[in-house]
């Protein structure tokens, strides 16, 4: 996953504010809940120094997701009274937190967003026209294809538009080319690893006519789900939300594949220079590393690390900042200092989870090169 998106939050001089907040609204006077849940949030950056033009920011942007329906949550970050980052999370926070500190409180967003895996999403349904009595079918009926991309899981509460297309059933086999041409359009447009097609039990036609006109290329992508009834997505969600999860939940996407096996070769001649701590964060004083890998449970939050002024500015003690020359030290958080250092490397992120590798220490680094032993 790339980090670009946290730059907003490096650009800025001083202390930054970190909110965590569930917004659900599925409970009973869900804005009375909100407005506690932030009062507690609001209450405990005042007390850590927080402005009041920064807690008016974050005010003002608190429940501003209220269209999004079902379990879901907010991360909100300012400093010096403007925003600047706000995401709805695909899951409520696992608790309600708020951080005025040096450095932004990242590590719960990026672990949310990922896999970050880009989809397609179709929807064929065959629609009968009914007579003027509501009752009795007519022999003509229409073939209904519903789009929307998205990248797994943020979609899941900031869907993309979708695109509708409603032809007569005796014109889709030559109809169908044109609605290819915009799946195809809009897998370049965001590179869609799967096409997840959904189509009616029973009615196996129009799912294949729109298939086999698809490149062979895309056509490896497809994956096909079938039901009863028409999918409705809730408002503010995405279409086919629970078949995503069911097929992109704890799966890496194809470039973090790739830069994991890239990671396991490395790690199995390597291993001392590639997995643990101290050698994670060696890397990343030298800007030496490609990807941060981390587990999707890296307990990193109660671990502290050294830092200076500089991103690369890292380290495991106080005396080893100050050997390098650092005039000013802190102590920090380990997950937002290693994060921040990465993002500022151009460094890409991968949550691995932890059933598939248990790294040391949770974490581990895929290297741009390696230096000799001594």
């Amino acid at each position: 996953m790339k980090l670009s998106f946290l730059d907003p939050l490096y650009a800025v001089e001083g202390p930054v504010a970190s909110v965590f907040l569930d917004t659900s609204r599925d409970i009973d006077d869900p804005d009375r809940a909100i407005e506690l849940r932030w009062r507690h949030a609001r209450d405990k950056l005042a007390a850590e120094g927080a402005d009041r033009a920064t807690l008016s920011a974050l005010g003002d942007a608190v429940g501003a997701d209220r269209e999004v329906d079902g379990p879901h949550g907010q991360a909100l970050f300012a400093a010096d009274g403007r925003l600047l980052l706000a995401q709805v999370l695909p899951r409520p926070p696992a608790r309600d937190t708020a951080r005025y500190s040096r450095l932004p409180d990242v590590m719960p967003l990026v672990m949310q967003l990922a896999p970050d895996i880009p989809y397609l999403v179709v929807v064929i349904t065959r629609e009968g026209l009914t007579g003027a009595d509501g009752a009795a079918p007519l022999e003509a009926d229409s073939i209904v294809v519903t789009l929307q991309g998205g990248r797994w899981p943020a979609s899941t509460v900031a869907p993309e538009p979708v695109s509708s297309f409603a032809l007569p059933a005796a014109q889709w086999q030559q109809g169908a080319a044109r609605v290819t041409a915009t799946a195809e359009q809009a897998v370049r447009d965001n590179g869609s690893e799967v096409i997840v097609v959904w189509a009616q039990q029973g009615d196996a036609w129009p799912k294949g006519v729109f298939v086999n006109r698809l490149p062979p290329e895309l056509q490896r992508r497809v994956v096909t789900v079938e039901g009863e009834e028409p999918p409705r997505a809730a408002p503010g969600r995405s279409l086919l939300e629970q078949d995503l999860a069911n097929l992109l939940d704890n799966r890496l996407g194809d470039r973090d594949r790739t830069l994991f096996d890239r990671y396991l070769a490395q790690r199995s001649r390597h291993g001392d220079s590639s997995e643990g701590m101290a050698a994670v964060v060696r890397a990343l004083q030298r800007g030496q590393v490609q990807a941060l890998l981390v587990n999707d449970q890296p307990g990193l939050s109660s671990a502290r690390l050294w830092t200076g002024p500089e991103p690369t500015h890292i380290a495991l003690s106080e005396e080893e900042l100050k050997a390098f020359g650092v005039p000013s030290v802190a102590q920090g958080p380990a997950d937002s200092l290693l994060i921040r250092a990465a993002a500022r490397t151009d460094a890409e992120l991968v949550v691995v989870p932890h059933e598939e590798l248990a790294l040391k220490d949770g974490i581990g680094a895929l290297l741009r090169y390696t230096t000799p032993a001594p």
